[in-house]
């Protein structure tokens, strides 16, 4: 079997793409038009089952919210996987959005979404860095800390 160099990079990198990624509403994984592939939103669950629940605190762990962000990510390439056959027709990451349940005055969502962010890059490289929109809102999806979507350029 011939394993895709994206997913041995996960690999190098300690990580790995879920057995499944279920949807919660009607609404499709995502969707190709030309040469982009606009993936909806994931939260923070794995295989069906959240794993880190909003809202954020001041007194938040960095390093676990980063996590939450990453596992939105790895959901939405294994959701990339699924509609392209495989994560090689990637070319690029264009644009990531990032949504993190927290409080009025909340800033620190802009780097937990940092997360999501530096998996992209760490997988692609230049490639990998994208324009971003990262803000805090008071609510997501079975009250997810965090919610990522993304546009992918695919060839």
């Amino acid at each position: 079997m011939t394993v895709c160099p994206v997913e041995s990079r996960l690999y190098d990198l300690g990580q790995r793409l879920p057995d499944s990624a279920p949807s919660r509403a009607l609404f499709l994984p995502g969707k190709i038009s030309g040469n982009l592939l606009f993936l909806s939103g994931q939260i923070c669950e794995w295989e069906g089952v959240p794993r880190y629940f909003g809202p954020a605190r001041d007194d938040f762990d960095l390093a676990e919210a980063q996590e939450a962000a990453r596992i939105c990510a790895l959901n939405l390439l294994f959701s990339a996987r699924s509609l392209l056959g495989s994560l090689t027709r990637v070319r690029e990451v264009v644009r990531v959005g990032g949504y993190v349940s927290a409080p009025p005055g909340f800033e620190g969502g802009p780097m937990i979404v940092d997360g999501a962010s530096q998996l992209f890059v760490d997988i692609w490289g230049e490639a990998g860095k994208h324009a971003r929109t990262a803000v805090c809102v008071s609510s997501l999806p079975a009250n997810a800390l965090v919610e990522i979507d993304a546009v992918l350029e695919i060839g």
